[in-house]
């Protein structure tokens, strides 16, 4: 029943149209949810508080309504009720520590930051697979209160538990602000090189390669990444190596672009044509770094020939000047 024929009559009743409000709210049948802030004028005291009594009723029979509880958390919010709305939020606590956060962020708004910070830490001790929100939020607070080695612990931990590369970044970063990063540096890798040997001996190509192998090109130290490299890499994080070494050392990259091109020869479509041409691209400069044009130019020829019935591909390297 639309909400129209009600309005109809003039003027309705506050308490008959708020229990006719909420009843909307509550149902999940209706495909639309009328906005209380239109009925101001009409619901006036009496309404709105017939509008919440219905929808604290209907919280209190089933506190497991996701739309009861939702509508729940509006009216202690609306009341300014903060430790209400704390309470519902944390009967529904996840794995990811996204409704601890929640329930940080209220506490922040209402003025209790000792609190906040304590629900934040409390989402990161029991939630199974924290979020990165949770993570960065207490890191933010870390450094506002002046908190390094907080911060460092947090991103030591986080790298500990999750050894990733974004999660390494995260560790170097606030462990060069504190000055102790060639220390911390050390045990990471020692931890990342574990890894890669336990990835190897477990299901070698089944994975996006050594977080090592990226670790150490994110640093920079090539000489390091080329040694990981060796033992176990992913096709993409050996052009990630030779696009690193290409300047340095163009005949080292100059070998792993040719056999990027030679996987490739067998494919077809335009995406993998590009790909073979900015290869190519990345071949004639190590060649030009090499003084080795001329063997770059039969190169080319002899790709031309080989792949002359591919059409999109001539296209495309004759739109790359190749």
């Amino acid at each position: 029943m639309p909400v129209e024929p009600l309005l109809a009559k003039a003027p309705p009743e506050p308490v008959e149209l708020g229990a006719y409000l909420a009843g909307l709210l509550l149902e999940d049948g209706y495909a639309f949810e009328p906005d209380l802030g239109d009925y101001a004028d009409l619901l006036d005291d009496r309404g709105a508080r017939t509008v919440r009594k219905h929808i604290r009723a209907a919280y209190a029979e089933n506190q497991e309504d996701g739309r009861a509880r939702k509508l729940m958390e509006s009216v202690a919010k609306a009341e300014g009720d903060v430790d209400t709305l704390i309470a519902i939020i944390a009967a529904d606590l996840d794995d990811r520590g996204l409704n601890h956060l929640r329930i940080a962020r209220e506490l922040d708004e209402a003025g209790r930051s000792d609190e906040a910070l304590g629900w934040a830490g409390r989402g990161l001790r029991e939630a199974t697979n924290p979020d990165e929100q949770l993570v960065e939020y207490l890191a933010d607070r870390y450094v506002v209160a002046g908190r390094t080695d907080d911060v460092l612990s947090l991103r030591r931990a986080r790298f500990e538990a999750e050894r990733t590369l974004t999660s390494y970044q995260a560790l170097r970063r606030a462990a060069e602000d504190f000055g102790t990063w060639a220390t911390e540096r050390g045990q990471a890798l020692a931890l990342l090189r574990e890894d890669a040997r336990h990835q190897r001996a477990r299901v070698p190509w089944a994975w996006s390669g050594p977080v090592l192998v990226d670790a150490l090109l994110d640093d920079g130290d090539l000489d390091a990444a080329w040694a990981a490299a060796k033992y176990a890499a992913t096709e993409d994080q050996w052009l990630r190596l030779a696009d690193a070494s290409a300047a340095t050392c163009p005949a080292d990259a100059l070998g792993l672009y040719l056999r990027a091109v030679g996987s490739l020869k067998k494919e077809t479509g335009d995406p993998v044509y590009r790909r073979i041409a900015s290869l190519l691209l990345s071949i004639r400069a190590c060649h030009q770094a090499l003084n080795s044009t001329d063997q770059f130019k039969r190169y080319v020829a002899a790709l031309r020939a080989d792949q002359k019935r591919k059409r999109n591909l001539i296209k495309i390297l004759d739109e790359n000047g190749l």
